[in-house]
């Protein structure tokens, strides 16, 4: 139940143009400073993770993993994506309670 909701949380950031998806966007974003939440799949593979978590580290910023494979969240996003970052401070902030919520129920 509570995936369905996290589900919804990033597709209205996504139709709202407020989700950035890719590697190299989510790092560009980030360098900006515009970016407010950056999230990855559950599947994302063990050396994209430490690349993610290297230039989060040099921002100051952590990256949440997602309990969702990429697999899943092709329902949100047009391709196969794991890395993501959140551009409002808004859709941040309810993806984030919806992440919360999500690790209470596991």
């Amino acid at each position: 139940m509570q995936t369905n909701k996290l589900l919804s949380a990033i597709s209205l950031s996504r139709k709202a143009g407020k989700l950035v998806m890719g590697f190299d966007a989510v790092k560009e974003s980030l360098a900006k400073g515009q970016a407010f939440l950056i999230f990855c799949a559950g599947d994302l593979s063990a050396n994209t993770r430490k690349r993610v978590d290297r230039f989060c580290e040099e921002w100051g910023v952590q990256a949440r993993t997602l309990p969702l494979t990429q697999d899943e969240l092709l329902d949100v996003c047009p391709k196969r994506t794991g890395v993501f970052a959140v551009i409002d401070s808004g859709f941040a902030k309810l993806i984030s309670t919806q992440l919360a919520a999500e690790d209470d129920t596991h």
